[in-house]
């Protein structure tokens, strides 16, 4: 896009002409690699050394490597393989849309869960020293603030920005109040519109400082974060609050519906735009009311708390709710389209390994439950957390290495191919945690054990094609049916013949009854429409989703490209979105559906339009004749 030729700047200049003669060879060399790793790369910067003994950093090579290409010097040739292979975290962006984490403030929290940290810095269950944590901190929880700095950080090491997913994390969403809640999400919107359209961070530094100085909890005392038990943390925090708005209006951090969808209009045709949102909470907080607000919010999809299915195990670690809780929220979310990102959590208080293996696979066996994406959390030990006496009381403790790699194991290998594992250790410090597991790369211990077991891996991370250039012709569109607890679902998915998967599209088909045998069962459009009919129904509370299928998500994977870029080894646009709808389109109608409906994003809504569907109010469709 045009607006990208122009470097924004944070405080800070890098004059590439001056040391134009070492980048030009030195981005020579990066560009012949075939397998550049960060050592090489090393190797490679101090061959070329800055200013006599330092090293250039990524920041500065994107810089130069986008001037020449803007300057048309010859000697450096548009490459997109040479930003992949100068950036930092490409993985982060390779999954074809650019994540980006930002935090809610410090707010009580209605659980009170043994295993949770109580760190009064930090909305429940976070910690001051993960790194999404910090970012949040530093910009004083401020949306804006977070959402601007993160992109700033993302493009200056040569991500792409335009096709953005928000998560908000931060404990329980739907407790803060609805106020908040829409002030919160249109400041994200309101961030991802200027950086789109070029605003400076300059001044947003100065504000982030004013901002911290007036917002930021300043409570740093080791002894009363060591000392918080669940019930004082939700004293404390109310008590910052209630000092807080003495000093400062209570209506700063408030907007109104309009606001919002004025920035969502703005979104929609924005350079930097929304196409997923993402906000966390735990079952007994869903209701129709609450999802129908989150879905006027913009929201996509939810990170929903399972953490274990055992109704004795959720009652030992005081969760608040009953797997019954867990079954109802999904149904809720089903019924109205959203993804459903599930947090698992392995070896809490009242477990063992051998529960812990049943109660991950009963996620998938059962109907009930089956969702679209996982976070598996072994339970860590943290000082702040009520399990501390548990743990000095001999109640429980940590599983051992062998003992945690054979959960994590069976853990990957029971995941289906239409689920994609998220991550499965947390993020947390090492200096954090008391007692356990500390390897952060334990999944890629425990995928290496699978390959060595000659143990396929299903779910959707270990195959996504990733940097794998692709054809139309290599590609397969294969079918999976499963039942879910309000009707059928239906996975599409292009392959490679190695199972590499390039795109998908989540279709629920509501109220279609799947023949028990073709649950969990490849299967062609034409046989599955000739395996039943949907009769006309009422939708439990949306009208507007009545006698509807909905596609819930369409996701191609690659690395994330432009907005209108036209390319033909990017899987992103060869076309198979277009593909997918129109074959959900055709079972949709074969199926007896009067219309089929899209939980389209904010920044997607062009793209569905042009499509042929037509904006509702909460969601968009088309009819089907």
């Amino acid at each position: 896009m045009e607006r990208q030729t122009q470097i924004k700047q944070k405080n800070y200049e890098f004059d590439y002409t001056k040391y134009r003669s070492i980048l030009i060879p030195l981005l020579q060399e990066i560009d012949k690699q075939d397998n550049l790793d960060s050592k090489k790369l090393v190797k490679i910067l101090a061959k070329y050394p800055k200013d006599g003994n330092k090293v250039f950093s990524k920041y500065q090579l994107v810089v130069a490597y986008k001037a020449l290409l803007k300057e048309e010097d010859q000697s450096i040739v548009h490459n997109s393989d040479l930003l992949q292979k100068i950036q930092m975290k490409p993985v982060r962006s390779i999954s074809g849309v650019t994540p980006v984490t930002i935090l809610t403030k410090p707010f009580p929290c209605p659980g009170k869960c043994i295993f949770c940290p109580n760190d009064v810095r930090m909305p429940k269950s976070y910690l001051s020293d993960e790194p999404g944590a910090q970012r949040a901190e530093r910009n004083a929880f401020d949306p804006y603030l977070q959402t601007f700095d993160r992109l700033q950080a993302l493009y200056n090491i040569g991500h792409n920005t335009d096709k953005i997913e928000i998560i908000i994390l931060g404990g329980t969403w739907s407790f803060y109040p609805e106020k908040y809640q829409i002030w919160f999400i249109k400041r994200c919107f309101e961030a991802m519109n200027d950086f789109g359209d070029g605003v400076n961070m300059n001044f947003l530094e100065l504000n982030a400082k004013i901002s911290d100085q007036n917002h930021r909890s300043k409570t740093k005392n080791t002894e009363i974060i060591r000392n918080t038990s669940a019930k004082s943390y939700n004293s404390l925090i109310t008590q910052q609050i209630k000092e807080k708005v003495k000093k400062i209006p209570n209506d700063i951090e408030s907007a109104s519906w309009q606001e919002l969808f004025m920035e969502h209009r703005r979104n929609e045709t924005a350079s930097s735009r929304c196409v997923g949102l993402v906000i966390e909470t735990r079952p007994d907080n869903i209701s129709p009311e609450e999802v129908i607000r989150i879905r006027k919010l913009g929201c996509t999809k939810t990170q929903i708390g399972f953490q274990s299915l055992n109704d004795k195990v959720l009652e030992l670690n005081h969760r608040g709710h009953n797997v019954k809780a867990t079954e109802e929220a999904v149904k809720l979310l089903r019924w109205s389209g959203f993804k459903i990102h599930a947090h698992w959590m392995a070896n809490l208080y009242g477990s063992n390994p051998d529960r812990d293996i049943a109660d991950y696979q009963r996620m998938f066996t059962s109907p009930r439950f089956r969702p679209d994406e996982l976070k598996v959390y072994p339970c860590s030990l943290i000082e702040t957390a009520e399990l501390m006496d548990y743990y000095n009381k001999g109640l429980w403790k940590p599983y051992e290495y062998t003992k945690l790699l054979r959960v994590v194991t069976e853990v990957i290998k029971s995941t289906p191919e239409y689920c994609r594992l998220t991550r499965v250790i947390r993020d947390i410090p090492g200096t954090d945690i008391v007692s356990g597991n500390k390897i952060t790369n334990f999944r890629q211990i425990a995928e290496q054990e699978l390959d060595k077991q000659k143990v396929v891996r299903k779910e959707i991370r270990s195959r996504e094609v990733k940097n794998l250039k692709v054809s139309k012709e290599d590609l397969q569109l294969i079918t999976l049916a499963y039942k879910n607890c309000i009707g059928t679902e239906l996975f599409l998915q292009y392959v490679t013949e190695s199972n590499k998967i390039a795109g998908f599209l989540r279709l629920a088909l509501p109220n279609f009854t799947l023949p028990s045998n073709l649950d969990m069962t490849y299967i062609t459009p034409k046989e599955f429409t000739n395996s039943a009919k949907v009769t006309k129904y009422e939708h439990p509370f949306i009208e507007e989703l009545s006698n509807s299928a909905i596609i819930r998500e369409i996701h191609i994977y690659g690395r994330a490209a432009n907005l209108g870029e036209k390319t033909t080894d990017k899987t992103q646009h060869l076309g198979l979105g277009s593909k997918l709808i129109q074959v959900a389109k055709q079972i949709s109608s074969d199926t007896g559906y009067l219309k089929m409906s899209v939980i389209s994003a904010v920044g997607t809504r062009v793209y569905y339009r042009k499509k042929g569907f037509t904006d509702g109010e909460l969601y968009q469709f088309m009819n089907l004749d």
